[in-house]
């Protein structure tokens, strides 16, 4: 895996006014530091033989054919680009909350037009579906590369509402893609648990591969408040006077029940997921996209 780049970091990409400017130096600059990469072209098709020659992966030789004529000739594979990739994008209230660079909202929309430009580019499939508490907007899965700009749009338009069940989100997605494919969620999951774990298991049982990217901010996990503090709520309309010192232990403890949770059922129902924070460099969480599309053709 390439290591962190300082024009990666979410300082210097909160510069780049353009969601789509920003999301191609994500991906140009994440792939210009790698050699070939082992996560591309794993999805292939045997094509013909060819003779060996010197450089060839030695993996690739044929030994039955050595057997039979006692010459080396290898296997030559051609690309399969039928992954079909659909991003569930959390554009409500609470994505507006953000202490760094980058809100949560902006760090997600870059990670999802980033997966986007990244798939676009190995000319694979490719979706988006936007949500509060409700679908704002929907597009259809194409691998064209002009299809950046449509999902784009579906990032950008309606104002965010407030968020309610999950289940009937992922629900209308299990029906809208009925083929199966890759399904990755970005989200600060500030969502009511039994729906979020009701929508995911359906997906699996669809046959979908599922990824979660958890996005949440800095102070949400670390609660670094100290001073008397007033809370309000993004999408509630109550505020809050208190001294933070009292409410941190409750807090943490809480939030850290919840990650357990969520956690524990993604790994019971075999989907990947990630904490993510906003202060973390982008390139990271592309080689977590990367790693995953390696493993969803050794499942299923």
């Amino acid at each position: 895996m390439p290591g962190s780049r300082r024009f990666l970091h979410p300082e210097a990409v909160s510069r780049i006014s353009r969601l789509e400017l920003r999301a191609r130096h994500v991906v140009e600059g994440f792939l210009s530091g790698m050699h070939k990469s082992p996560y591309f072209g794993q999805s292939i098709e045997f094509a013909q033989h060819r003779e060996y020659a010197p450089g060839d992966d030695p993996r690739h030789v044929d030994w039955k054919v050595w057997a039979k004529q006692d010459r080396y000739y290898v296997k030559q594979f051609e690309e399969e680009t039928n992954l079909r990739a659909t991003l569930l994008v959390d554009v409500s209230n609470s994505m507006r909350y953000g202490s760094g660079p980058l809100n949560k909202y902006e760090y997600a929309a870059t990670i999802a037009v980033s997966l986007a430009y990244l798939a676009l580019r190995q000319q694979d499939a490719v979706g988006c579906v936007s949500f509060d508490d409700t679908i704002r907007a929907k597009t259809p899965l194409r691998s064209k590369h002009n299809h950046l700009d449509a999902i784009i749009r579906a990032l950008e338009q309606s104002a965010p509402e407030q968020k309610t069940d999950l289940f009937g989100i992922l629900n209308n997605v299990a029906e809208s893609y009925p083929r199966r494919g890759m399904i990755v969620l970005v989200s600060d999951l500030l969502v009511e648990r039994d729906g979020l774990i009701r929508g995911l298991r359906l997906l699996r049982q669809r046959g979908h591969d599922v990824l979660v990217f958890h996005v949440m901010d800095d102070e949400e996990l670390d609660f670094p408040f100290t001073g008397p503090t007033r809370f309000e709520g993004l999408e509630l309309p109550d505020a809050l006077n208190c001294n933070p010192r009292a409410l941190r232990e409750g807090y943490l403890q809480a939030l850290g029940t919840y990650l357990d949770e969520v956690r524990r059922a993604c790994a019971q129902h075999t989907v990947d997921y990630a904490l993510i924070r906003t202060s973390q460099p982008l390139d990271a969480v592309l080689a977590r996209y990367l790693s995953n599309r390696l493993g969803m053709h050794h499942r299923n």
